[in-house]
């Protein structure tokens, strides 16, 4: 694959500012008339059911509302808490949240983890469907996102893959009332700058048809610095790096709802997502030699760049049956691609260029319907069926000195999955003190993956979850209420664990015509066709008391009990088994045993009014998670399972200062440094990570305000390592604050 330059234009940071001040300047001059109102709601119809309350309000639930009314404990985060720092990814808004933790550096982003499990734990939806493609949170920009639902327990409806429970994103929904948002960002981190934009639009074009649109922009820089010491019987080595990357994107989703007869309704969404990105990297060895001392390297300078797109396009057919009866179609259509490519070039020692080019291509399919009825007894029963199918092709071609470097290998690996489910599940009020969720799923999944020596494996299962929910009202009319869950829930491989190609590693412990072994702390990567599902079987046990405003305290309980638990393990490849000559160091996905893994999650917010009367208007909210696993097949003493930290704790306020327009708030994040035992000789560690964030919110006018937020305010180093057999690797990594101004305009 030819090398790909880039063509972008870069935006001056100056230009940006201009931008920024001459809106505030346009902002403030504006006229100060409230924007177009909503129309007046319709008269509401009488309940199909008669045993259905109905209440009509004059506005809509607020989160705390909306999560008290739901039998399967739900935590709802809406406009106003997304709004509330300004972030710029998904990522920095969920990580405050109970059990929540991420992957990445202080700042940076990463992937989300419920309850500190790692990657597969959690069930990502987008709009109620699974995310495909390998499409991060962090690459929807929350100005596209209506509300955030995350369900700690599954229900038959949104799915049993959900062993540490399901995130929901809600794209922007169906029209309410007239919007019309524009907001212009500047970044600065370590003295490289960013900027972004967003614009969010809601109106109708006749009374039976309206749309939603939603575009964001961004370009940036990132510089990152870090120290790699590799040590062993063989070797004592290290490597300072340092890079900059530059990154730029678009991101565009929409609604287009018409509103049927008699009721019904027809929805299309189409997303587009595509980020393009450059970078070079430096890297200084001391001390990189081969088993018998020859220096390898002393410089080493790395050119890369990649480039992702997904590609959506989701529709929803809605139709009334008849009284309290609701018929719904669901089917969406998805493509997902990811370019790579690099070349590495080494000089001291034996001079070495590695160049490295993929390219993987996922597509998607999936259809569902469900049928939602009203019955007598205040029982709301919802049945449906579910297509899913997915493909994926990955092609990787990597060149040392011009020649390829895999041998007995081919350059592409396909894998495939397809799903069948169907479920039931009924809601109803047993009595003023209890209600209930009961739900079955039943899910059969086939999957395809194609092995190094080019084989095609297949797995086949099935999987029964039924799933019970509880809550108990000890008094209706207080605000105290418990909730119980008791369900089963699995975890299926990835496409990408399925994939049985290998991916080289760059560092090398020998060099010469054949020989291409490298260390054990820096192993080749592949999957393993043959993997199986894990199933865990889980309790939930939750106290909620919920205070007179919107506040709450809530303590949650939960265990899981896995099966067939995975990980990905470090061993030597025998000679001329794999894909070289040579034996290798080659890390791989395993089914290893049984696990158990159990904790408990403390919340409180609200007004401090509301716990001290008389107080200032200061609003408050905190959390703190607390986690420990086992995993049976390892002895210990950290036999933890796998990037399952301690716990994790949040810390926040908000103030709207008395006679002005500026409202102030910050949070502080803070998970522990831990160790977990991978194998007999296999340990990884992580170091603290600890994330300061804060903002200032000045209202201009009734349409403009001007926002100042800082992520990561008090940075330190983030610190990781990892020990195969008596090689250890230890890394630091330097963090950086990031600041950053927006303007926000109604226009």
């Amino acid at each position: 694959m030819p090398r790909r330059t880039s063509s972008r234009q870069h935006f001056p940071a100056k230009r940006w500012a201009a931008t920024l001040l001459a809106g505030a300047t346009w902002a403030t001059m504006a006229q100060t008339a409230p924007p177009e109102a909503a129309p007046a709601n319709p008269p509401a119809t009488p309940s199909a059911a008669p045993a259905q309350r109905v209440e009509v309000t004059g506005e809509r639930q607020n989160d705390t509302q909306a999560r008290r009314q739901s039998t399967a404990a739900k935590i709802i985060v809406g406009r106003d808490e997304i709004e509330k720092f300004g972030d710029s990814t998904l990522g920095e808004i969920i990580k405050r949240l109970p059990g929540v933790t991420m992957d990445g550096m202080a700042g940076r982003g990463g992937n989300i983890r419920m309850r500190g499990l790692g990657g597969g734990y959690t069930q990502i939806l987008l709009d109620g469907e699974r995310v495909q493609g390998g499409l991060s949170l962090d690459s929807i920009n929350p100005e596209q996102v209506e509300r955030i639902e995350i369900l700690r327990a599954p229900t038959a409806e949104t799915g049993a893959r959900a062993i540490a429970g399901t995130i929901n994103i809600v794209m922007r929904e169906s029209y309410r009332k007239r919007l019309n948002d524009l907001k212009l960002g500047l970044g600065e981190s370590n003295d490289h700058w960013g900027q972004n934009m967003a614009w969010t639009r809601d109106d109708k074009i006749s009374e039976t048809l309206n749309y939603n649109l939603s575009l964001s922009a961004f370009n940036f820089e990132r510089g990152d610095a870090s120290q790699t010491l590799t040590t062993s019987s063989l070797l004592s080595q290290r490597e300072a790096a340092e890079s900059l990357g530059k990154r730029h994107g678009l991101h565009a989703t929409g609604r287009l709802q018409w509103r049927l007869d008699g009721g019904g309704s027809l929805m299309l969404m189409p997303m587009y997502i595509w980020s393009k990105g450059e970078s070079q990297q430096q890297v200084a060895c001391t001390g990189c030699v081969d088993n018998s001392g020859n220096p390898l390297y002393d410089q080493a300078r790395t050119a890369s760049g990649d480039e992702f797109s997904l590609t959506r396009l989701n529709g929803q057919w809605r139709s009334t049956l008849g009284q309290g009866t609701r018929l719904e179609m669901q089917g969406g259509l998805g493509r997902a691609t990811h370019r790579s490519q690099s070349q590495r070039n080494e000089t001291g020692g034996v001079p070495r260029t590695l160049d490295d080019s993929s390219h993987s291509l996922e597509d998607s399919a999936q259809l569902k319907a469900k049928l939602s009825t009203l019955l007598e007894g205040d029982h709301s029963l919802v049945a449906g069926l579910e297509l899913e199918a997915a493909q994926r092709t990955d092609a990787r071609t990597t060149l040392q000195n011009g020649l390829p470097l895999l041998s007995n290998s081919a350059d592409a690996f396909d894998a495939s999955t397809q799903r069948v489910a169907a479920f039931a599940q009924d809601e109803w009020n047993l009595s003023p003190q209890w209600s209930a969720h009961a739900g079955l799923r039943w899910e059969g999944i086939q999957t395809q993956g194609e092995g190094l020596n080019g084989e095609t494996l297949t797995n086949r299962s099935s999987v029964w979850t039924p799933l019970l929910h509880a809550v108990w009202k000890p008094d209706p009319k207080a605000r105290d209420q418990i909730r119980m869950s008791l369900t089963r829930s699995y975890r299926s491989p990835s496409l990408a664990n399925l994939v049985g190609q290998p991916v080289i590693s760059s560092r090398y412990a020998a060099q010469g015509p054949d020989a291409v072994m490298n260390t054990a702390t820096s192993p080749d990567r592949t999957g393993n066709p043959s993997l199986k599902p894990e199933l865990a079987t889980g309790i939930d046990v939750a106290y909620e008391h919920y205070l007179p405003g919107n506040g709450l305290l809530s303590a949650n309980l939960f265990y899981r009990r896995i099966n067939n638990l995975m990980r990905t393990v470090v061993g030597a490849a025998p000679q001329n088994v794999s894909w070289s000559a040579l034996p290798r160091w080659v890390a791989a996905p395993q089914n290893i045993g049984n696990a158990t893994t159990q904790g408990i999650e403390l919340e409180a917010k609200g007004k401090l009014s509301e716990i001290w009367p008389g107080a200032p208007g200061l609003e408050l909210r905190s959390n703190l998670s607390l986690f420990n696993s086992k995993v049976d097949s390892l002895p210990g003493p950290d036999n933890r399972v796998d990037q399952q930290p301690k716990g994790t704790a949040n810390l926040g306020a908000d103030y709207k200062l008395p006679g002005l327009p500026l409202t102030l708030g910050g949070n502080v994040n803070l998970t522990p440094a831990y160790t977990t035992q991978l194998s007999n000789s296999q340990w990884a560690k992580a170091g603290r990570k600890r994330v300061v964030d804060a903002y200032a919110l000045w209202q201009i006018s009734p349409l403009a305000r001007l926002r100042l937020s800082g992520s990561n305010l008090a940075p330190e180093d983030a610190l990781s390592a990892s020990t195969v057999a008596d090689e250890a690797a230890r890394t630091q990594a330097q963090t950086y604050m990031t600041w950053r101004l927006q303007l926000e305009l109604k226009l």
